[in-house]
């Protein structure tokens, strides 16, 4: 773990008010959710599966997989963010394996290798993006899913030169406030998509994640027209241009060595 990469003990709380609980972070989980299905379907339903979710947060994802019977091992670097994973896994009845480190360390503590490793909204806050990946592929097993989801670069520049931002533009799109919720290093896709490659994945699939939602001119019309908007974010989602100006984007890769 680099002394640059983002651990969210100090703003853990803003997550559920600022993401999980406005519709841009239901629209997230619901494509993500559809998805993580389609990965489930390759293999046999009455096998409980073991998932690594790393990086994983609050445990929304970790906490659906567990509840369809599966071992899951869910790793973040912030200890509040777990210990909110762990109440919502006993509020919901269920067990999670709960571990606090970072995923460069994983390694140190287990060698277990994963059928399916998840790692979602994690890449944009490492300062060594390779080794995160290549963490992760330490404790996949051979032809085993990765589910990778990064914060996109060309989304955010879209997204700043509509609302005529020029000089965050300027900047290079560089923060100004370290402490906040908006990523350290966007991810040029083309970037991600070779290193996944020279890494021995086999991508199979490319989703974009709030491909219309964050470029409504009535913001209103997110909430008294949601599920018209998830709709069509889940119709368009594969699609370019559609895809390349997503906020996020998923990629379902496999491992072939």
């Amino acid at each position: 773990m680099s002394k640059q990469d983002r651990n969210f003990d100090d703003i853990s709380n803003k997550f559920a008010q600022n993401i999980y609980g406005t519709t841009k972070g239901r629209i997230r989980e619901a494509v993500v959710w559809q998805e993580l299905e389609n990965i489930l379907a390759n293999y046999p339903s009455h096998k409980p599966l073991n998932i690594l979710d790393a990086g994983g947060g609050q445990g929304q994802i970790a906490c659906k997989l567990a509840k369809l019977g599966h071992n899951v091992t869910i790793c973040d670097i912030s200890q509040q963010m777990l210990e909110l994973a762990k109440q919502k896994a006993s509020e919901e009845n269920i067990e999670i394996n709960c571990l606090c480190c970072s995923i460069q360390q994983l390694h140190t503590l287990f060698e277990e290798q994963f059928d399916i490793v998840i790692c979602h909204a994690v890449l944009e806050w490492v300062a060594e993006p390779i080794e995160l990946i290549q963490s992760l592929k330490k404790h996949l097993k051979a032809d085993g899913y990765l589910s990778l989801m990064f914060y996109n670069y060309h989304g955010l520049l879209f997204k700043t030169v509509t609302l005529g931002n020029f000089g965050y533009t300027q900047a290079g799109l560089t923060k100004r406030k370290k402490k906040t919720l908006s990523p350290d290093f966007p991810r040029e896709p083309n970037d991600v998509y070779y290193w996944l490659t020279q890494l021995d994945f086999i991508i199979l699939q490319k989703i974009g994640i709030r491909i219309f939602h964050d470029y409504l001119a009535n913001k209103s019309k997110a909430e008294t027209h949601f599920e018209q908007l998830l709709e069509l974010e889940k119709q368009y989602c594969r699609s370019e241009p559609y895809l390349n100006l997503a906020r996020y984007i998923l990629v379902t890769a496999k491992k072939i060595n």
